[in-house]
């Protein structure tokens, strides 16, 4: 960001939404990173060891220090927060910066989500008036839809849980895919076998007792079992239809119309209407607006409608704004129970 003054007119416009500036820490607890995006991570975030043998880190991300200042300040109910501040994340590549500096503003424990994910987005757009810039780019995705997709193939529930987990890891993601269609993680010998033992503990006394288990307890877990195998042709044909879903790119008022064709098109008992696209081209006059399925692959914290803001400025596309809904992120940190958040960030880099 180039000026302090556009800076702090951005901070108002937020601020003239109704929500309100908090301070985040800039040091947190090192395994709330690492357990939260994973062990590798660990080499983007800067760390140290204190005085009490603790690890330590810089925070990398902004979002995940305000859920965490929701969670251990033992909050209730509906909070609209704003801030900036600076995001300390190594890079791999010398061209971006270590230090980000941003202004985040976010949505936490409402129960009105739909409203909140389009809240967000238009207190996005209403902070790009402060910008110069000639004509950009909004892109919307919706891990959800992809989920609610996932649960209506006809694949085992372990498939349905290895593509929902992995949907942000696109290599590991698309050797699942080959992997479903060659069937390679089911043995053949094996599943005859458990159909065999199957059979003959029907024939038998459902009371007694296997290894500390009921027979009846053992007969649900081989039912489940023996009708996880799938022939290759139905696993081709489920990779074929995934694939064909995340090329889906289209104008975001044409969005529901595509995607409920290409449901129709495969015979998927499922609908989406336009509370899953949360934005309207009218209120975008120098945005085009577009709905992507494979968007939102970025940060695995992402539960349902993702978005980012490109635009123009001296002949250079530059990226803006990033958010999205995030409503696991509370819960891995340690909450009991599930707490809705949505927002965004924007990047004052520029």
């Amino acid at each position: 960001m180039k000026s302090k003054n556009l800076s702090e007119k951005i901070l108002r416009s937020v601020k003239s939404k109704g929500f309100k500036y908090i301070d985040l820490p800039s040091v947190i607890e090192a395994n709330h990173i690492v357990q939260r995006s994973g062990e590798n991570f660990r080499k983007f975030i800067f760390s140290f060891i204190d005085q009490n043998g603790n690890e330590l880190c810089l925070r990398p991300d902004l979002t995940i220090v305000s859920c965490l200042r929701y969670l251990e300040s033992n909050l209730r109910g509906k909070e609209k927060i704003f801030y900036s501040g600076q995001a300390f994340r190594k890079s791999q590549n010398r061209k971006d910066s270590i230090i980000r500096n941003q202004i985040g503003f976010e949505i936490i424990g409402s129960k009105d989500e739909k409203n909140d994910d389009k809240e967000i987005i238009n207190t996005s757009l209403n902070s790009l008036k402060n910008l110069k810039y000639t004509s950009g780019t909004l892109t919307l995705g919706n891990v959800e839809i992809f989920k609610l997709l996932i649960s209506k193939l006809d694949i085992p529930t372990r498939w349905k849980l290895r593509l929902s987990r992995h949907f942000w890891r696109e290599d590991y993601f698309n050797d699942l895919l080959k992997r479903l269609e060659t069937n390679s993680d089911v043995d053949p010998t094996i599943v005859e076998i458990d159909k065999k033992r199957y059979l003959k503990m029907l024939k038998g006394d459902k009371n007694s007792i296997v290894a500390e288990r009921s027979i009846e307890e053992i007969l649900k877990r081989f039912d489940k079992k023996i009708k996880d195998p799938r022939r290759p042709s139905k696993g081709r044909n489920v990779s074929k239809i995934i694939k064909e879903f995340l090329k889906i790119k289209c104008p975001i008022n044409k969005a529901a119309d595509v995607l409920n064709k290409f449901f129709k098109k495969y015979q998927i008992n499922l609908v989406v209407d336009q509370r899953y696209f949360p934005t309207s081209v009218n209120r975008t006059s120098k945005l085009n607006v577009v709905f992507s399925t494979s968007f939102g692959r970025q940060l695995e914290y992402y539960t349902g409608m993702v978005f980012k803001i490109d635009i123009k400025l001296n002949n250079k596309i530059k990226n803006i704004i990033n958010g999205g809904r995030y409503d696991q992120l509370i819960s891995d940190l340690g909450s009991k129970k599930q707490i809705s958040a949505v927002g965004a960030a924007l990047n004052l880099n520029y």
